[in-house]
């Protein structure tokens, strides 16, 4: 076995069992170290990765650049080599890491999407109801809205986490960190509806019981069936931004803060670690920021 399958494999092995991290960020780092194979086999003659110096891998994020990642992606990518180095430390494998001066490159951050509320009116008006998946889509489009989920959130839901009666629901979120997300009447309506009059009717998979959200076969439904569906809504409705279900997240949040919700809460409900994350919302409403200068601003207090 080479010394890059060898050290990918170990590499896992930490990620998972000390670091803790969700099979989604494993997979991640592995795909860095990936890169980096490649780039040795291509320009350091296989070079083992304990053998890099920090010039090296200042030639490797150059490379990268040239393939036409966009900075954030980049950004990732060297988060994950550094990470991978301190790995190599701690193994001693290597007594100091020729990675920590890696500079990550600036990312301009992009205002999401987001839909007005006739919008998603809209969308879901152009639903079939007379479709037998009709009201699992009404209900996946009006749940992701309602509270603001994540799309692998939602394929997650679980029927043991609905609590319709208390008006909430429990989400697994990023990390496998879970979370109590209020639901409101329209949503929670729509997933009796679901659940009653055509979930039932089902014959569901074993393994898929506990799942809300089925394909017409019973199993889970798919990340990807769930961007079609929303796709297909858009062009039937005449809607010519380009969305995807975390369009209708960012028009949760959106309204939240037009609102005038608070921004804790809001963070709160979206499961972001950083109000940072949460604070590009603020961005999107010219009056939210309008009104906050001129109620709190010192000149212009009376």
């Amino acid at each position: 076995m080479s010394n890059w399958k060898t050290y990918q494999i170990r590499f896992k092995q930490y990620l998972q069992l000390e670091r803790s991290l969700s099979k989604n960020s494993i997979d991640a780092y592995a795909d860095d170290l990936i890169k980096l194979e490649h780039y040795s086999q291509g320009n350091c003659n296989n070079q083992s990765p304990e053998k890099f110096t920090y010039k090296q891998l200042q030639q490797f994020i150059e490379w990268v650049a040239n393939l036409g990642f966009t900075p954030s992606t980049q950004a990732r990518i060297i988060s994950g080599i550094k990470t991978f180095y301190k790995f190599l430390v701690l193994e001693n494998e290597i007594t100091e890491s020729p990675a920590d001066l890696l500079d990550t490159p600036k990312i301009t951050r992009k205002l999401p999407v987001y839909l007005s509320v006739e919008e998603i009116d809209l969308l879901e008006k152009n639903i079939d109801r007379s479709l037998p998946e009709g009201e699992r889509n009404l209900s996946i489009i009006e749940t992701l809205y309602s509270c603001g989920l994540r799309v692998s959130e939602l394929v997650d839901l679980q029927i043991s986490n609905l609590h319709l009666a208390e008006d909430y629901i429990k989400v697994k979120g990023k990390g496998s960190k879970e979370r109590l997300v209020p639901i409101g009447s329209s949503a929670k309506k729509l997933i009796e509806n679901y659940l009653t009059n055509h979930r039932n009717n089902l014959s569901i998979k074993k393994g898929n019981e506990d799942i809300l959200y089925l394909n017409r076969r019973g199993a889970k439904l798919s990340r990807v069936m769930v961007f079609y569906i929303i796709k297909q809504l858009a062009e039937k409705a005449g809607i010519k931004k380009e969305i995807s279900p975390h369009t209708l997240r960012h028009s949760f949040a959106t309204h939240l803060v037009e609102g005038g919700a608070d921004l804790r809460a809001v963070q709160e409900m979206l499961g972001h670690e950083s109000i940072t994350t949460t604070e590009i919302y603020t961005h999107l409403d010219k009056n939210f920021l309008r009104e906050n200068i001129l109620s709190y601003h010192p000149r212009n207090k009376k």
